[in-house]
């Protein structure tokens, strides 16, 4: 039995975060996949530059809640670019039981509801 790993998890995140953005018309200016590493995506859309901050919960957490501390550290940073800053929580279960953890190579539910201004 093979669990992802949280490292697995934040890069399955970014890639459902990734997917929703390109077909939103982003541009990818920069991809940084560390977990602890703010923003996880730069992107340009408008003529303007986006900061993207990517986090994956597991069930039952909820994926829309963000740590204000380091959403106003990002914002603070966006700001010296004139960017908008975006909060995208994926919350991510096991498909065949929400309490057991989500294995390589098997199904999985993800609740994304897109990407939030902050």
């Amino acid at each position: 039995m093979n669990v992802l790993s949280e490292q697995e998890l934040h890069y399955l995140a970014m890639n459902i975060v990734g997917k929703d953005l390109e077909t939103k018309g982003f541009e990818f200016l920069s991809v940084n996949s560390k977990p602890k590493k703010n923003p996880q995506f730069v992107c340009l859309k408008d003529k303007k530059i986006h900061f993207i901050i990517v986090r994956a919960v597991k069930y039952p957490e909820d994926p829309n809640l963000y740590d204000k501390n380091l959403v106003e550290k990002v914002k603070d940073h966006a700001n010296k670019f004139n960017a908008i800053t975006y909060y995208a929580g994926v919350a991510l279960a096991n498909a065949d039981d929400y309490n057991k953890p989500i294995i390589k190579n098997q199904k999985y539910i993800v609740d994304y509801h897109g990407i939030i201004k902050v």
